[in-house]
């Protein structure tokens, strides 16, 4: 399992160290330069990329038409508590008591 440490190396800047096996390093070099980058531009860049993708898929809520509109539809509706909504709260109030 590769090693990750993170220090601080100079203002404004931080270190990222990273141990693999020396064929995915040669792996991970080839692609950087395929794509024009260096081993450090690629792997900062594929990183955040990666990283951006999965913090978006975990910070948004995606609903489907159905439940948008019923998610809309309670947002609208009355903001009167219903009758056992009221019962609910009459008996918690008696079981735990008022003072809380």
């Amino acid at each position: 399992m590769p090693t990750i440490a993170k220090k601080k190396s100079r203002k404004g800047s931080a270190r990222l160290d990273v141990r693999l096996r020396p064929d995915k390093k040669a792996l991970i070099e080839e692609a950087a330069t395929l794509s024009g980058k260096t081993i450090s531009e690629y792997v900062v860049s594929t990183l955040l990329q990666q990283s951006t993708e999965v913090l978006q898929r975990h910070r948004h809520i995606r609903l489907s038409d159905r439940d948008r509109d019923q998610f809309l539809t309670l947002l609208d509706a009355s903001d009167e508590p219903s009758a056992t909504l009221t019962r609910a709260v009459r008996k918690y109030k008696q079981v735990v008591g008022t003072k809380r």
